[in-house]
Parts: structure tokens; sequence; C-alpha cells
């Protein structure tokens, strides 16, 4: 990056004497108080506010302007280095050895505008890269959230969906891109810069299943048939040599297109599953859907039984609108959805076996409706 994160600060300080004895120093910019801030000394060249942001210069230092050249690798002020100059281009860290570009054309005009720098989803990405993504309009965010964002190509007119994401795995998305799973988004894009990864994925238009749960519950036959349905998708991504793990099953997640077909959304904490990990690095997954060995509970890392962990409950919620603790699905299927959240992994069925035990259950019901 230019000017080692294109980083501007002033000298700036304000203290303000709280009681007798005690000095306290605040940011000007947010009047957060700096003194009460993690890691804070007030003989540091610099501090960047936690509050906002800012970066302060500290007054006592013996720079010869306002600006503060930062180290891109470790951070530390450049200015205060014995021999700084910026009229030659770069200037190697006396620190880290690193080597910095120096360019005063970069500057920022305004902290403001530093601080919007720093939050683009587009920072860190090649000229090239955002040409490409040039070509999307932004039309709308879905359901209000800032970093899921339905666009349209303005050559074709074509709808896709953008995602800004900062939990992913690359490599999952680049194996979906590549191998294309039936009844999952495609991807048609991937581009990875400084804050996130841009995903750009056929739009699949219809309602979740948390709209439709909205109105009213869904019928045991209805449940059951998307059931089977996402057990099917799942059966692909578990039947991998290294299986794809989803983790991530709920209710806004799942769309039921118009044509009552059934998709399975976000792949946002996907991961791929290891025999060998015996806990998940990072906890991932939605509150009362995820396993227990997601949220560090289980004897194992997650795997494709954590999948069926969430089938289970949202079969219950499904048809009740209530997660098991609450009320319970009635009849044969409440025997199902407690096989698939046994808190002991080992217990529930795979995809495969959830499949044929739903199908059978489906086939009762509907023999039951012919015959009385």
């Amino acid at each position: 990056m230019g000017l080692l994160d294109k980083l501007r600060g002033y000298k700036q300080n304000k203290a303000q004497e709280i009681t007798e004895g005690d000095m306290y120093e605040y940011c000007p910019r947010c009047e957060a108080n700096l003194t009460l801030q993690k890691g804070y000394r007030n003989d540091l060249p610099y501090w960047i506010c936690k509050g906002c942001g800012e970066m302060l210069i500290n007054p006592e230092v013996d720079a010869d302007d306002d600006i503060a050249w930062i180290c891109d690798q470790c951070g530390s002020m450049l200015n205060i280095q014995d021999g700084f100059s910026d009229n030659n281009g770069e200037w190697t860290c006396t620190e880290c050895g690193y080597v910095n570009k120096i360019d005063e054309s970069e500057l920022y005009a305004s902290e403001d505008e530093f601080q919007a720098e720093q939050r683009s989803p587009y920072k860190g990405l090649s000229d090239k890269d955002v040409l490409a993504l040039s070509v999307y309009r932004d039309i709308e965010h879905i359901d209000n959230r800032p970093d899921i964002i339905l666009v349209m190509h303005r050559e074709t007119g074509q709808k896709y969906i953008k995602k800004l994401l900062t939990t992913y795995n690359r490599s999952v998305y680049d194996y979906l891109k590549e191998n294309p799973v039936d009844h999952m988004p495609v991807i048609h894009e991937i581009y990875e810069g400084d804050n996130c990864l841009i995903v750009i994925e056929e739009y699949i238009e219809g309602k979740t299943i948390a709209d439709i749960l909205e109105e009213k519950a869904m019928s045991g036959d209805q449940a059951i048939g998307i059931g089977i349905d996402l057990c099917t998708i799942l059966n692909v991504i578990h039947s991998l040599p290294t299986p794809i793990i989803h983790r991530d099953i709920k209710p806004s997640n799942i769309v039921i297109t118009p044509e009552n077909e059934i998709y399975l959304l976000d792949m946002n904490v996907a991961k791929w599953y290891d025999p060998d990990k015996t806990d998940d690095t990072r906890y991932m997954g939605t509150r009362f859907y995820a396993a227990p060995e997601q949220v560090g509970y289980g004897l194992s890392a997650s795997s494709a039984k954590s999948d069926v962990y969430a089938l289970g409950v949202l079969l219950n919620v499904m048809t009740t609108r209530r997660f098991p603790k609450e009320k319970r699905a009635e009849g044969e299927l409440w025997n199902i959805i407690e096989r698939c959240i046994s808190l002991d992994a080992d217990n529930r069925y795979n995809v495969t076996e959830l499949k044929a035990t739903l199908e059978e259950l489906r086939g009762t019901i509907h023999a039951e409706e012919t015959y009385g």
C-alpha cells in the first residue's frame, strides 16, 4: 500500500483533570478516554484511538511535520528513526528491515477519507479486480445486511448476489466455484482483498423458510420433504474425498423457489472435515442450531454429523416454530429428531440414513392418508 497504509495523523492532545492527582487523556475526535484503552501509554510516539480509529501523534515526538509515516510490516513510526527522509521514495524500517514506499502524493485529505479507505471492501484489490467488479451495479441490501447485496450486471441485466465475507474458508469457495453443487448457488466470481472475500454468486429467487415461518408452521409432510431434499444436497458435499461441513443450516439459509425447489445457501462458515482434529479452532454456527461440538462442548471437532444435528433442530422448528427444548414435534417425527440432536455425534444418523428414514415416514403418512 502507498504511504504505508496511507496513514495521516496530527499532533493533538487533550487532558482533563478528573480528581486531584489523576490525569486522563481524551481523543480530540470522539472524546474517548485514551488512558483507559488497553495498551495506551502517553510516551508512545503515536496511538490509534480504539473508539474512532483516529491516529494521534504524541506532541512530544520530534518530527518535521504532522504526517505520520508508519511501517507497513511492524507498525513502527518511521519519522523518528535516525536518518529518515521522505525524499527518496522509500525507507527501510530500522526496526524490522521492511522496505516501505514513501509517496506524499498518496496522502489522504482528511482522517475521514483514510478511515473510509481502511473499511472499504475493495481495499487491497488489484485495479483489474476493481474494474471487473464495477460491471455489477448495487440494487439493494438483502435483509438490510450491508454484507449481502443484490446486484445487477450492467451489460446483461442479470441479477446476482454480492457477498462481502470477513469469515470464510477461501479453499471451500474455490472448490465450489469449480465444482458447482446442484441446488446450491453457483459461484461466478471470487476476489480477495485486505478486508474481505468478495463473492459474486447466483441469485436464487424465492422465500426463505424463515420468511414462511413468520406466518405459520409447516405441515409435517412439507417439513419432511424439505428435510429429504436437504439430505440430498448435503450428501454431495459430505461424500467428497474430504467432506465439506456446512455448519450453518437454519431457516434463513434455505430458499424455496416459486417452482417449489429447495436451495441451500451460505457457505460462509463451511469447512473441510479433518478427522484428526479433536476441537474446532474457531467456534462457528448459529445458536440452538449449532451442534455441541461446534461450540466447544462435544468430544470431537465438527463433522458431517454436525449438519445432521442442525437438520434435526430445523425439522422441529419447521413443524412447531419452536426449538426442541421449548416444544417437541409430534409422533414418529419427534423420534427421528431426537436421534438427530443426540449430544453424542456417533448416535446420530448420517444424511443417507436420515434421508431413508424420512422417506419411509413420508410413505407411511401418505399411505395413512390414502387408506385411512
